[in-house]
């Protein structure tokens, strides 16, 4: 049941913030009216960095809402290592606090590995889905790109003592195209300078575990993949494999950015996506606002 007070500020002009309670509890983003469309944050991010698509959407007519995974931003840590099928059950309660059967669901790295697992366990709640810079399966980067991601990560965390903030402008810089705006690189590192430092690395330890590659050839939804044309991470070889490996899927490569698409050209990420899902708007069902709805 949603929370009623407004007890955090939005990063998005307009935008509603609501507490979906339960333990832990999610904090979610929301603004407009219209057909759901969520989105799903990365590993190192938040609801924050969706805040040109939420305005974008709304303003296309969509009830845009981007939510804080648990242990991010401002919803709840958790007791326990992280499940990714636990947050697959977050985002089930979160759609349903809109009250709508269906949503198009957008998700970038870590928030496109969430909509596979959620696909897994709720296929019948997708209008679409986009994955933006997603793997589906760890094993699938090299050797040395696994320990690469878990190094970078992890040990400057632990063995160096670092704070998020100060790990933050190195790995948005390894993360982000050459030519990347001073915009996009602030946005990233503010993002990721709010991590929680245990639940973070949490999610770290999971994401080498993940594997849902097999989900790829059950999707029967319509499908939007999307690639960066310097993404370090999933370069467009690996994303567009992704892509070929679900049924009538449609694929996109971005020009000049990196990892961080929805942050580096905001304006194209918005025109692709945007055009997608309006192709399939009523396929989603009109949200209701989760302040009336009693549960």
């Amino acid at each position: 049941m949603p929370d009623q007070v407004d007890k955090y500020s939005s990063y998005t002009r307009g935008a509603r913030v609501i507490h979906i309670n339960d333990a832990p509890k999610i904090t979610v983003e929301y603004i407009g009216d219209g057909p759901l469309v969520i989105f799903l944050h990365g590993i190192g991010g938040d609801r924050s960095t969706w805040s040109y698509q939420l305005s974008h959407f709304a303003q296309s007519g969509f009830c845009a809402a981007a939510w804080d995974a648990r242990g991010y931003g401002d919803s709840d840590d958790y007791d326990g290592p992280l499940s990714f099928t636990d947050i697959a059950n977050d985002l089930e309660k979160v759609i349903s606090a809109f009250a709508v059967n269906k949503a198009h669901i957008i998700g970038t790295s870590m928030g496109g590995r969430i909509a596979l697992e959620f696909y897994a366990h709720y296929p019948h709640r997708f209008a679409t889905m986009t994955l933006a810079g997603v793997h589906a399966r760890f094993k699938s980067f090299s050797a040395a790109s696994q320990r690469q991601f878990v190094e970078s990560r992890s040990k400057p965390l632990i063995q160096d003592s670092l704070k998020p903030a100060e790990l933050a402008p190195i790995v948005i810089g390894k993360l982000v195209a050459p030519q990347a705006t001073n915009e996009a690189k602030s946005h990233g590192i503010a993002a990721m300078s709010r991590l929680h430092t245990n639940s973070y690395l949490k999610t770290v330890e999971a994401t080498t575990t993940f594997d849902r590659e097999h989900v790829l050839q059950e999707i029967t939804v319509p499908t939007l993949v999307i690639g960066g044309e310097f993404d370090p991470l999933t370069p467009p070889n690996v994303t567009k494999a992704m892509a070929e490996k679900v049924k009538q899927a449609e694929y996109h490569l971005m020009f000049d950015v990196g990892h961080l698409s929805n942050l580096e050209h905001p304006a194209e990420f918005n025109r692709v996506t945007g055009q997608f899902v309006e192709r399939y708007r009523n396929q989603a069902n009109l949200a209701a606002d989760p302040r009336i709805i009693t549960c």
